[in-house]
């Protein structure tokens, strides 16, 4: 594309060259010529006067030599037959030739005629004082018809090889400015091809080059955006596995001894291991882009008493099998919240679940709900070793030290409550284990200080046995 503009401006600028060169080439060799021979009737004009008072030879004589042709010798002066003299010639002895001076002397009008030594002869026809008509010849060499020509032509040539060699350049230089832009589009989309998703280009260039740059920038975004939702999906997916595995698990501890008993078990084990490596696999592979999902649109929320009392039944029943002590509280009566459904299900699960897989059996915990008005918050408590460090826990994909975890859970219960402009805290509970705290907005609003001091004072007398 870059030989082809520089082929093309190289073309283009050639025939304009020529169209205008050429013509002004030749315009120049006429205006040379027109000079030499206006110079050349101006000097047979001077003779002119000296002519319409006599026709004396050696006054003529003298006259000629006295101008400037005449004292270089190239003008003659021929007169005509005047009172029984006879026809003379003055200075040279012409160069057109007799005949030629006979037909100007009848014509009456001058003449140029070419001379066989080179060059050619000026014939102006003069009035003398008879009446008669005497012609006065001027040689113009060749040289000084072509004086200046060649010149000229240098010039033109060389002013037409700049511009060629310009607009080459120029050209050269336009066809790098979009054949950069050009380059660099179609190296990130071959390495985009190739998987690599950090590929982005330079948005500048020309417009059109610039506007495929900022279309393929937002479509390498918008890539990387579904295969991170598409990855966060099947770890989310293969996170909620984890629950019935438990379930499986400990009701699979409960079969005594034999077999058939402990290949269930192992069965189990073999199954968790191996939704454990989908989750990380999927977390490993996921792009460095911002969590998936976003805040649900309206009529995608829940009553998150009914979920929370929903889910409490399900583990409630394996909580009494291990022996621990439930508690639940802020439940008796609706509380809505911009939380599809699923997603809280999701949540709650994940953090119930980090209850049952990482403290001992027989620990007690507790769940509750407080509404501020402006949010909701769900604190889930128990009386088990705690976390040795929540900010490690609480980064993205890291498993807090824990044994056996994937790090997914903590982070599906934050992209829950960060979808409704909260968060999510991890502290020590009242219990004297771990407390997990989940701000969910009600109006988008930032959480402040005050409704987290009102929630943490009003939280115990809240608490009411379940049965």
């Amino acid at each position: 594309m870059r030989l082809a503009l520089v082929k093309v401006c190289l073309a283009v600028t050639v025939m304009v060259v020529v169209a205008f060169a050429v013509p002004l080439g030749l315009v120049v060799q006429e205006m040379a010529r027109d000079r030499a021979f206006s110079n050349a009737e101006r000097q047979a004009a001077t003779i002119g006067p000296t002519l319409s008072i006599t026709t004396d030879g050696q006054q003529l004589r003298r006259a000629v030599e006295s101008t400037d042709m005449g004292a270089v010798r190239r003008m003659a002066v021929h007169v005509p037959a005047v009172d029984g003299a006879a026809a003379v010639t003055i200075g040279e002895p012409g160069w057109a030739g007799f005949q030629a001076v006979e037909r100007t002397r009848q014509e009456g009008s001058a003449r140029t005629a070419k001379v066989a030594g080179g060059g050619s002869a000026l014939l102006q026809p003069t009035a003398i004082g008879s009446g008669d008509i005497a012609v006065v010849e001027i040689h113009v060499p060749e040289s000084e018809v072509s004086n200046g020509v060649t010149t000229a032509w240098l010039v033109l040539a060389g002013v037409g090889i700049a511009l060629v060699v310009g607009s080459v350049a120029v050209a050269d230089r336009l066809g790098a400015r979009m054949i950069g832009p050009a380059k660099r589009l179609a190296d990130a989309a071959q390495q985009l091809g190739e998987g690599k998703l950090a590929a982005r280009v330079p948005e500048d260039g020309p417009k059109e080059l610039h506007s495929a740059a900022v279309a393929f920038n937002s479509m390498a975004d918008q890539v990387v955006e579904l295969l991170a939702n598409e990855r966060e999906l099947a770890a989310d997916l293969s996170h909620r596995l984890r629950t019935p595995l438990t379930v499986l698990r400990l009701n699979a501890a409960s079969l005594g001894d034999g077999p058939a008993a402990e290949q269930t078990r192992a069965a189990v084990e073999q199954l968790e291991r191996e939704v454990d490596t989908i989750i990380r696999t999927a977390r490993e592979q996921r792009p460095a882009a911002g969590a998936a999902g976003g805040a649900p649109g309206p009529g995608a929320g829940c009553d998150a008493s009914e979920v929370i009392r929903e889910r409490m039944a399900f583990w409630s029943a394996l909580a009494e099998d291990e022996g621990r002590e439930v508690r639940l509280a802020g439940v008796d009566r609706p509380v809505r919240i911009p939380v599809a459904r699923p997603e809280l299900t999701a949540a709650l699960d994940a953090m119930l679940g980090n209850v049952f897989r990482h403290t001992p059996e027989g620990t007690p915990f507790a769940v509750d709900v407080h509404d501020a008005g402006d949010a909701v918050i769900v604190l889930v408590s128990d009386a088990g070793p705690g976390i040795a460090d929540p900010d490690a826990a609480l980064r993205r994909g890291n498993d807090g030290g824990t044994t056996g975890s994937t790090g997914l859970g903590l982070d599906i219960v934050r992209r829950v409550a960060e979808s409704t402009g909260g968060d999510l805290r991890l502290g020590r509970s009242v219990l004297g284990g771990t407390e997990v705290r989940v701000w969910i907005g009600l109006d988008g609003r930032a959480r402040g200080e005050g409704v987290a001091g009102r929630v943490r004072r009003g939280r115990p007398g809240r608490r009411k046995r379940r049965s």
